[in-house]
């Protein structure tokens, strides 16, 4: 059935935005699910109960939180409270990065935050990306084998599997538990030089595009993917901070243009 998916509402479509204000946009623009950025040095008992009264008003679903980023001998002890600010929202996953070059260390410390997360109802999410660490798909997958947690998951993101040049026939032998739901958006087919950090990242948060209006395999990529998957539609664009500065404008604009390419699938 086309449109089958559930569609989330990326915090980093409106990276300027506070918790309320991404919930209202989120819902303004009619997406199922919405995710948040949350600083926990930053956050409060009031903002929780802020984000879970605009929640409970808009009736979203929190699909995930971000971002934890997981770095070489560094304390854990935010990251845990990023875990127990999503649980305490009703959050279904926590987004996870690693800058540690010792793959050992990485599995080791989603290992501990998976056990963290045990009776939160959150899955733990490794994304995978060049401007990361864990640069691609394999990379991803053997530090989730080492972690043999059942809470540890993996987040596909289109740019990041085309930039890593990870074949999409192996994300189509990923077990299905293993991703409880996706990133989704299209891009240049132009890939940054891998060797300019700088350029890395204007790719990624500057420069993704609504879905088929970009060079990306989205088709082959969403077939890939199991059936269903809810989407979190990660669209960080300034060329649509620019043409939609209203974050409700813009939202509704995203959610537009993504189910009309589903509903072509």
């Amino acid at each position: 059935m086309a449109n089958r998916n559930r569609i989330s509402f990326a915090s980093g479509i409106v990276p300027d935005s506070g918790p309320v204000e991404t919930i209202r946009a989120a819902a303004t623009g009619g997406f199922d699910a919405t995710g948040l950025w949350v600083e926990p040095e930053h956050w409060t008992e009031t903002t929780t109960r802020d984000a879970r009264a605009a929640l409970a008003d808009t009736g979203l679903e929190l699909l995930d939180v971000e971002v934890i980023w997981i770095k070489p001998g560094e304390d854990l002890k935010l990251h845990k409270r990023t875990i127990d600010i999503g649980a305490a929202l009703g959050a279904k996953n926590v987004l996870c990065v690693s800058s540690d070059p010792d793959m050992g260390a990485t599995a080791a410390r989603l290992a501990e935050l998976c056990t963290h997360a045990e009776g939160s109802g959150m899955r733990v999410a490794l994304e995978f990306g060049i401007f990361t660490e864990v640069k691609n798909l394999a990379m991803a997958m053997a530090v989730l084998d080492a972690v043999a947690h059942p809470l540890r998951a993996l987040l596909i993101d289109p740019i990041h599997v085309d930039r890593s040049l990870s074949p999409i026939a192996d994300i189509a032998k990923v077990p299905p538990e293993l991703l409880p739901y996706a990133q989704f958006c299209d891009a240049p087919a132009t890939r940054p030089d891998p060797a300019d950090f700088g350029a890395i990242i204007t790719d990624a948060i500057d420069l993704r595009e609504q879905c088929g209006e970009g060079g990306l395999p989205l088709d082959a990529l969403y077939k890939a993917l199991p059936p269903g998957i809810p989407l979190s539609i990660e669209l960080r664009s300034k060329a649509l901070r620019d043409a939609y500065p209203d974050a409700g404008e813009r939202a509704k604009a995203v959610a537009a243009a993504t189910r009309r390419w589903l509903a072509a699938r």
